[in-house]
Order: structure tokens, then sequence, then C-alpha cells
């Protein structure tokens, strides 16, 4: 087969062929989706990744890895990270879909405008 041959995943999604993802494609998006929340609750709070590494007690390049999605934490660093973020995280695991939602604690929303409880989904 040539390179002119090739589709990509979203093409063939498109047009309704059948996509086979691999264990590790499903892995990173949620791996990206936990990230993408950590990072849409930090900012709600209007934190730093320093902050946030300060309140979690881990350093800042452990903050930018897993809102990169380049790690995915324990569950005693998503237990600190929820509670650095004053929240309650909300892990939703569906097949090959997931949902991650930090939800504010009542009466800690950062103001009245911001979303409360933003879900990331892979």
């Amino acid at each position: 087969m040539n390179h002119s041959q090739w589709k990509t995943r979203r093409t063939r999604k498109l047009v309704g062929e059948p996509v086979e993802e691999s264990q590790a494609y499903i892995e990173a998006g949620y791996a990206f989706a936990l990230g993408q929340a950590v990072y849409d609750r930090r900012t709600e709070l209007g934190l730093t990744q320093t902050e946030l590494a300060r309140r979690a007690e881990m350093t800042q390049p452990q903050i930018s890895n897993i809102e990169g999605g380049d790690s995915v934490p324990t569950l005693p660093l998503l237990t600190r990270l929820a509670k650095a973020l004053d929240a309650s995280l909300t892990i939703d695991l569906e097949g090959d879909t997931s949902a991650f939602a930090f939800n504010a604690h009542d009466g800690h929303q950062p103001d009245e405008s911001s979303t409360d409880g933003r879900t990331s989904a892979a």
C-alpha cells in the first residue's frame, strides 16, 4: 500500500468505515481528558501550575505532565489534586469513553460567571 491510500482515523469515521482503536490510543485519550479537567479547574480558580503544585504537595513539572496528558496520577495523587482544587472529582468510565469533572465544593465558586462542574471527555 502506498501512502496516498492511507486514511486518517478521523476520515474513516467520517465516511462510516469501522475504526479500530488500540488500547494505548484509548488510554491516551483518558490521560488527555483528565489533564484537560485539571487545567480547566485550575484556570477557573486563577491558579498557576506552581501554585497548584504547592497546594497539592507536588512539583510544577508534575502538574504540567498531568495537564499535558503525559502521565496519569495515582488515586492518592488524584485525591490531593481534588483537595488542592477545592473540588470533588467525578470519573465516568463507559466502554471506550470517559469523562472527568472537578465539581467545586459548595460556597467555593471562583465567581458566578464560571462554569461549575466542567467536564472533559475522551
